[in-house]
């Protein structure tokens, strides 16, 4: 086996922390650093610094868009071993989680498996959307992460118009364009049902995601659910190639990522010695 590439493991003498974060992302601009914005990375990554009281830079598994949520995001960062040796890391989560805004919360935080990666070790990113479809009220509580849909939307039919997306293709139809990045992606799962509330849900697991995928792809069913398309639509679309109009992509509001999926032992590093070996630097979120 190859030797990773640098920015795999920690350097000699460092740790690694892994962390599960959630946010409500209404009033951030994304994930990402972005001057004079407010964004989750910049949150996250001045507080544990001024707490801990060294610089800390994270790497995420996704890089969620403005007014998108999670409930399971994960990231990491590498601090010196006597820096780690400083801390209890339950007790760091307590203390991160009493001084972050109420937006921002820490669900866990370990000292990562050997080979762990945030982005490159991810065998799948998960998503939820959740549309409020037929005039239904969305409760005042649900108000974050429940997009409205006036017309009803038939289940049934974006089931059958999402299929023949499952599987690897160019998504670049249903994804921003971004110079040197890739939009070829494996779907595994694009699935429609009603929730406990009556909200029309969909469940969307992938390798990885363009930037705007998910709100494309979601967008481009909800035509078919309300009647103004025909199933085979998407699948011309993805033939297509040609960049769908912004007006399909669903609102940020809906999108929540729920969860990431890692291999276990040594398939956390070989999964990102695979994508590191192809050339698959960067991985856009959401």
């Amino acid at each position: 086996m190859s030797s990773p590439a640098p920015e795999l493991l920690p350097e000699g003498g460092f740790t690694r922390i892994k962390c599960e974060l959630s946010y409500d992302g209404s009033y951030f601009s994304g994930w990402n650093l972005q001057p004079d914005r407010r964004t989750i990375q910049s949150v996250v990554e001045d507080l544990l610094s001024r707490l801990m009281a060294i610089p800390v830079n994270t790497m995420v598994a996704g890089r969620t868009d403005a007014g998108v949520h999670a409930t399971g995001q994960v990231f990491h960062f590498d601090i010196a071993q006597l820096d780690r040796d400083r801390w209890n890391l339950t007790s760091l989560m307590q203390i991160a989680n009493r001084l972050l805004p109420d937006e921002v919360r820490l669900n866990s935080l370990d000292d990562a498996p050997y080979g762990f990666h945030a982005r490159y070790s991810a065998l799948r990113r998960n998503y939820r959307y959740r549309f409020a479809d037929g005039f239904k009220v969305i409760p005042p509580l649900a108000r974050a992460d429940v997009a409205p849909w006036q017309q009803n939307l038939d289940i049934d039919l974006m089931n059958e118009a999402v299929m023949p997306l499952i599987g690897t293709h160019d998504f670049a139809a249903f994804c921003r364009k971004r110079e040197g990045a890739t939009s070829i992606r494996s779907l595994e799962k694009f699935e429609w049902s009603r929730d406990s509330d009556g909200f029309a849900q969909a469940l969307v697991s992938a390798d990885a995601f363009c930037h705007a995928m998910v709100r494309s792809l979601v967008g481009a069913a909800s035509i078919v659910g309300a009647g103004h398309a025909e199933t085979g639509w998407l699948a011309e679309l993805l033939g297509g190639g040609d960049r769908v109009g912004r007006s399909l992509s669903a609102p940020a509001r809906g999108l929540t990522l729920i969860g990431v999926d890692y291999p276990i032992g040594a398939g956390l590093l070989e999964r990102a010695q695979v994508l590191t070996r192809t050339g698959v630097r960067s991985l856009p979120g959401e």
